[in-house]
């Protein structure tokens, strides 16, 4: 390992470990810069053994991990305990009411000369953090459950203290692709070590925690069932999007570059504080000379359909299993792949399979697990894509460069993908069709127009495979970033303001 890598990548939840758009992506882009040497800090969950999903190119140096919900244990105490405990609190209370850069740079340096000593034990199992919690919640969430505010609040701080602990790797530059834990230990890296930070969100994070937020039971704390059309008081859901909107914050105002993939991300980024000068647009790109090599297969065959993606709620698998029975009553022969990896959340996997058994789709639902997709897109007429929440979708591009119109929901550049930018020239005309959430019938519907009408079906595919390869093409994706880092590569440090 060399002591100093040119790019170090913060990754949260994603590469090496778990396939998928983003991670692939970040494989991509450091296989696209074979002189350049990355180090990999993957933040977990935990530290069970994990079995990597991507072979680690050779130009990887390096690689750091960050347990979330497991600090290193640390010393049972450390002189003046109570004292940084006392400190601690006001930084910790503003980080859970919309606190930034300021809050996590007083969190870091009270934690920095503790560094190595400090760890859960003291920091989450100890009487003095235990009264804090209990000040912590009474001067913020008192109405709530002590329990559930207990238990929800040692996770944030767990993930927090984990992440300002955690060993820093000496990098020229450091890039984060995403916020959360990702962003603070980014904007940590910027007040330690001065050097340039970069940012590419696929999807917004706090975006993507919402929803999950909003879903989850372990947090319901009894419906409301007022009539009335105000909230009423802060609840632990507030809690977790109000620290995670402070986590977002800190990382944007840490940022020298703040990228993402398309316009409409670039306004849910400006609300949540990022800087406008610092924000720029730099959509997916995919390999269009390997895949628009692709055969389609002219042979005699079931009409194809496929959804390409990790079966997991996000991506709602379940309206595309409603919408390939739907489809089914006009197409009896009908095909529906699910070419995607299994392992990630086996109980929604078992979710989807019972639905397919309720359904009576044990011949049509087809469940391929992780393929290679250049092997399988010449077989499918269609893909359909029906996830709650996307950023810009490389399956889309992937597909669309083989010539494979998609159907999928209006969620992140999906639209502009499929039907182009406003200003686009020459208008290309559509690439599939646009639906709305969770509606098996309109994801039905659409699909049946592609499957049925061959002209339809070829006239959207020559759309798609022409805008895949004028605007999203990955050799100039990589020139792109190439030069980006380039430019901060060279950089002298510079302290931030954490004002």
């Amino acid at each position: 390992m060399t002591d100093t890598a040119d790019v170090c990548l913060l990754m949260e939840g994603s590469y090496p470990y778990v396939a998928g758009g983003v991670s692939t992506w970040t494989h991509d882009l450091i296989k696209a810069h074979p002189d350049l040497t990355f180090h990999v800090v993957a933040l977990v969950a935990d530290r069970s053994t994990r079995k990597l999903a991507y072979e680690l190119p050779a130009n990887v140096t390096g690689m750091t991990h960050v347990y979330l919900q497991d600090p290193d244990p640390g010393w049972p105490w450390v002189p003046g305990q109570g004292e940084l405990f006392r400190r601690l609190e006001e930084p910790l209370r503003r980080l859970q009411q919309g606190g930034g850069l300021a809050e996590v740079a007083a969190v870091a340096k009270l934690l920095a000369p503790k560094r190595g000593r400090t760890g859960r034990r003291v920091l989450l199992n100890s009487e003095d953090a235990f009264r804090m919690v209990v000040r912590l919640y009474e001067g913020t969430l008192p109405d709530a459950s002590f329990l559930e505010y207990f238990w929800g609040l040692r996770a944030l701080m767990g993930g927090l203290f984990a992440t300002m602990l955690a060993p820093m790797p000496k990098a020229r530059v450091y890039h984060a692709i995403s916020t959360g834990y990702a962003g603070l230990f980014a904007a940590r890296a910027k007040l330690e070590t001065g050097r340039p930070v970069l940012l590419t969100e696929h999807g917004i994070y706090t975006n993507e925690r919402r929803i999950e937020i909003l879903m989850a039971e372990w947090l319901f704390e009894g419906a409301d069932v007022s009539l009335s059309v105000d909230k009423k008081k802060r609840d632990l859901r507030d809690l977790w999007l109000d620290t995670f909107a402070s986590y977002s914050k800190a990382c944007y105002d840490a940022c020298d570059r703040i990228l993402t993939l398309y316009g409409g991300n670039q306004e849910f980024q400006r609300r949540q504080g990022a800087d406008p000068a610092k924000l720029t647009i730099i959509p997916n790109g995919i390999d269009y000379a390997g895949y628009s090599k692709v055969v389609r297969d002219t042979a005699p065959r079931s009409p194809t359909i496929a959804l390409i993606g990790r079966v997991v709620p996000i991506k709602d698998v379940k309206t595309y299993i409603r919408a390939a029975g739907i489809l089914r009553e006009d197409i009896p022969d009908l095909k529906a792949m699910i070419l995607g990896p299994l392992e990630e959340d086996p109980q929604y996997v078992e979710e989807c399979r019972t639905i397919v058994a309720h359904l009576g789709l044990e011949d049509t639902v087809i469940f391929a697990g992780r393929v290679k997709l250049t092997d399988w897109l010449g077989k499918v007429d269609a893909i359909a894509l029906t996830s709650v929440s996307e950023a810009q979708p490389l399956v889309i591009l992937e597909a669309g460069a083989s010539g494979v119109p998609t159907v999928a929901t209006d969620v992140g550049s999906c639209s502009e993908l499929l039907l182009g930018r406003p200003d686009e020239e020459p208008p290309l005309g559509a690439g599939g069709a646009i639906t709305a959430l969770a509606s098996p019938l309109e994801t039905a519907r659409e699909l049946r127009a592609l499957l049925l009408d061959p002209i339809w079906r070829e006239r959207c595919a020559a759309a798609i495979k022409e805008r895949v390869r004028l605007h999203y093409d990955k050799v100039e994706i990589d020139r792109i970033y190439r030069a980006l880092y380039d430019e901060h590569i060279v950089l002298p440090d510079t302290k931030v303001e954490a004002a």
